[in-house]
């Protein structure tokens, strides 16, 4: 798979921790110019959650969103985290409308199902992701993690923005982190902000996705939001 500058901010990224803004808490009525203010002040990659309203118990947005994305943003990293219950179907509209990395989970597709997803996406020229909810155990992720780019720790139940960062999944990054490449990337997402942030870096976490702890301020604030965040 060719890389791209796109691809590239996933494996090899120019500084880390890296900082990806999850477009779920914006104002989507201020979509562009709200994603572009934080790529103009840092921001590394956009973070798009996809919700089917049946893998978590809420709809949020498809592959024309990513579409407009990378129609504002044409060398943008856009990670697209498929919560849904059949993500094999979602690979081929999300990759034609430009996503960099396409993210499913482990609890819908393990052990060699998950290997030839993963094989499938990276023959569609994007990257491959495995996520993995709080309740569930790293082992799955571990027995694959090889497969894949991104390897996504879920730090709060999935499904909305705003929960509360679940501390006992940082275990999990420490019996990853250890096993991955130099160009694999180990994400965090749910309740991190600048005062959780520290703890996964320190867990070995180099990929943080925040929602609400950077739409949730002022504009004015934004910017250092992501700061802390970097550490």
């Amino acid at each position: 798979m060719p890389a791209t500058p796109a691809h590239d901010v996933f494996r090899k990224p120019a500084r880390t921790p890296l900082i990806g803004p999850s477009i779920l808490s914006a104002d989507f009525g201020r979509m562009e110019s709200d994603c572009r203010f934080l790529l103009d002040r840092g921001a590394d990659y956009l973070h798009l959650d996809v919700m089917d309203g049946r893998f978590v118990p809420n709809l949020t947005m498809g592959p024309d969103m990513c579409r407009w994305m990378r129609h504002y943003f044409p060398r943008t990293a856009l990670d697209v985290h498929l919560m849904v219950e059949e993500p094999e179907k979602f690979v081929d509209p999300f990759i034609q409308a430009g996503a960099t990395n396409l993210t499913f989970h482990v609890e819908v597709h393990q052990a060699d199902a998950a290997r030839k997803l993963a094989a499938r996406i990276h023959d569609a020229g994007a990257l491959a992701g495995l996520a993995v909810n709080p309740p569930t155990s790293i082992d799955a992720v571990l027995q694959v993690a090889d497969a894949f780019d991104v390897l996504l720790i879920m730090s709060v139940n999935p499904g909305f923005s705003g929960q509360a960062f679940i501390p006992d999944v940082l275990e999990k990054a420490r019996r990853l982190k250890p096993l991955l490449r130099s160009d694999q990337r180990l994400e965090v997402d749910g309740g991190v902000s600048p005062a959780t942030a520290p703890a996964c870096r320190q867990a070995g976490m180099d990929t943080l996705v925040s929602a609400s702890a950077i739409f949730g301020k002022p504009e004015s604030e934004r910017e250092t939001v992501m700061r802390a965040l970097r550490g």
